[in-house]
């Protein structure tokens, strides 16, 4: 039984399951009945951050224009241009172990693609999902639901991955963002 979590709730990964080392971010949503009419591309990303709460390089910025961290240890399962279907839309493989000594945490993104030019945003989103499941036994272990109604945002943060000592923890964050994915980039520190 997965651990279900609220906005801002923190829960550790490795505490109980020793040991762990590979799992999978799987995130997942389905568009309004009532949408603009044209399609839908949410893109998910993930920033393996630093200290500062920065990348400390551009490599450090996985999505579907660079599927994998140079180290390895991110690895993006490919765009999902329509969100059609049941479970993850989009999965982010993660080797904990692989993970560079000099990143705190990796934060997972969803944006919407070309959301002004198609007059898109999380408003016409529901049912947002982020859930991390043991790649190697296949068994869930935190998911939060975004319960949260937006509106005009067009760039989701979902939540973090960091490191707590030698635990891996789950930071549950649902914040919004307005100005996608340019936006978000300029905050995590990538030239865009």
């Amino acid at each position: 039984m997965p651990i279900n979590l609220t906005k801002g709730q923190k829960v550790s990964l490795t505490k109980d399951n020793p040991g762990l080392s590979r799992v999978v971010v799987g995130i997942g949503w389905d568009v309004n009945a009532f949408d603009t009419g044209g399609d839908f591309d949410l893109d998910a990303e993930a920033f393996l951050l630093g200290e500062n709460g920065k990348v400390t390089r551009q490599e450090d910025f996985v999505f579907y224009g660079n599927l994998s961290h140079p180290s390895g240890s991110v690895i993006h399962q490919g765009d999902n241009l329509t969100g059609i279907g049941e479970g993850d839309d989009e999965q982010i493989r993660v080797d904990l172990s692989k993970v560079p000594s000099n990143i705190a945490r990796v934060a997972f993104t969803v944006t919407i693609y070309e959301a002004d030019s198609r007059r898109q945003n999380f408003g016409q989103v529901q049912n947002a999902f982020i859930r991390i499941y043991d790649e190697t036994t296949g068994r869930e272990l935190v998911r939060y639901d975004l319960g949260e109604d937006f509106s005009i945002e067009t760039a989701l943060i979902f939540g973090e991955l960091y490191k707590n000592g030698n635990e891996w923890k789950f930071y549950a964050i649902g914040a919004g963002y307005q100005g996608g994915l340019a936006a978000i980039c300029q905050s995590y520190g990538i030239d865009v």
